[in-house]
């Protein structure tokens, strides 16, 4: 069964090295990701490499809903907010 492709860019050769005890790959340009990391993940003899993606709002407000945030877990205190009076300015 032939694998699909998700890009219509052709394949490229890219320089392999080490970096201390790892493997590195020099990524071209064309190819470049965003962001600072990436997961791997391995499909027979290919690697594939994909950038992580910052969660959206809606996995932050799940997130929240499990452990709020630092100094969200109290309840807000009551504010005195009386309305300001109205002036005549004309």
């Amino acid at each position: 069964m032939p694998q699909r492709r998700h890009s219509t860019t052709p394949p490229k050769e890219a320089k392999l090295f080490r970096n201390n005890r790892s493997q590195a790959v020099r990524i071209p340009v064309e190819f470049e990701l965003s962001g600072d990391k990436v997961l791997i993940s391995r499909e027979g003899d290919r690697l594939i490499i994909e950038p992580v993606r910052k969660p959206g709002l809606t996995a932050l407000l799940v997130q929240w809903a499990k452990e709020p945030p630092l100094g969200l877990e109290d309840d807000f205190p009551e504010i005195d907010d009386t309305p300001v009076k109205s002036e005549d300015i004309f």
